[in-house]
C-alpha cells in the first residue's frame, strides 16, 4: 500500500527512470513539484516538451542543438580542419569548459560495444567519413574515454581514417594524480607506460 498518493508514486517512478536519480532523489523530486507554483512547474513541463521537439543533431558534427548547426560549427573563428571525435554532448561540453580548444568537434552519440549490441552502423561514424571527404581536414583527434568500449571505437576511427592519409591522434590518459597504482584499470595503465617520456 502506498503511505502517499499513487500520482506522486507514478512522478517518483517518472523521475527514476532518468539515469542518475536513484528512488530518494526521484522522491524529493516529486514532492518539490508537487508543492511548485502551478505556473512554475508549466514553464519546467513547456521546457521539456519544447526541448523533446525541437533538439536536433547538428547537419555537421552530430552534437545536440536547435539550430540545423550548431554555433560552434557555425563560427568563423574555429579552425575547420582540425576535428576532435568524441562520444557524445557531455565530453563536447567538457572540452569546451577548458576554453584551449579551438577546432571543432564530432560527436558519435555512443561508442562501439558488441556486449551491448552496439556496432559501428549505431553510432554517428558515417557522417563523420562524409565529412573527411568533403571537407579540408588536416588533424583528426580522437577523444573517446579510456573505457573497453572508447578505446575499441577509437582503434575502429583509427582504422577508417589512416588509408585517406588524414593525421590521426589520441589523447594522452594516464594514471591520475594520487592514484594508487593497484586502483587503475589496465588500459590506464598501459597508456601511461606507453605515453612515458623521460624524466
Amino acid at each position: 500500500m502506498d503511505s502517499y498518493s499513487g500520482k506522486i508514486t507514478r512522478l517518483a517512478e517518472q523521475f527514476a527512470s532518468l539515469p542518475g536519480i536513484g528512488a530518494k532523489s526521484a522522491q524529493r523530486l516529486a514532492f518539490h513539484i508537487v508543492s511548485m507554483p502551478e505556473e512554475n512547474v508549466s514553464a519546467l513541463a513547456e521546457a521539456i516538451l519544447d526541448a523533446r521537439r525541437n533538439i536536433r543533431f547538428c547537419k555537421y558534427c552530430c552534437t545536440l542543438t536547435d539550430e540545423e548547426v550548431c554555433p560552434i560549427c557555425a563560427s568563423d573563428k574555429r579552425d575547420h580542419s582540425t576535428i576532435m571525435v568524441v562520444e557524445n554532448a557531455r565530453d563536447l561540453a567538457a572540452y569546451e569548459k577548458t576554453g584551449r580548444y579551438e577546432g571543432v568537434y564530432h560527436v558519435l552519440q555512443g561508442a562501439i560495444s558488441p556486449a551491448a549490441g552496439i556496432g559501428p552502423n549505431e553510432i554517428r561514424l558515417k557522417e563523420l567519413m562524409r565529412r573527411l571527404q568533403s571537407e579540408d581536414v588536416k588533424e583528426v583527434i580522437i577523444a573517446t574515454n579510456s573505457s573497453l568500449e572508447g578505446e575499441t571505437t577509437a582503434m575502429y576511427i583509427s582504422k577508417l581514417i589512416k588509408p585517406s592519409g588524414i593525421p590521426v591522434t589520441r589523447i594522452a590518459s594516464g594514471v591520475p594524480v594520487g592514484g594508487d597504482l593497484e586502483n587503475i584499470d589496465e588500459v590506464t595503465l598501459l597508456r601511461a607506460l606507453d605515453g612515458r617520456v623521460p624524466l
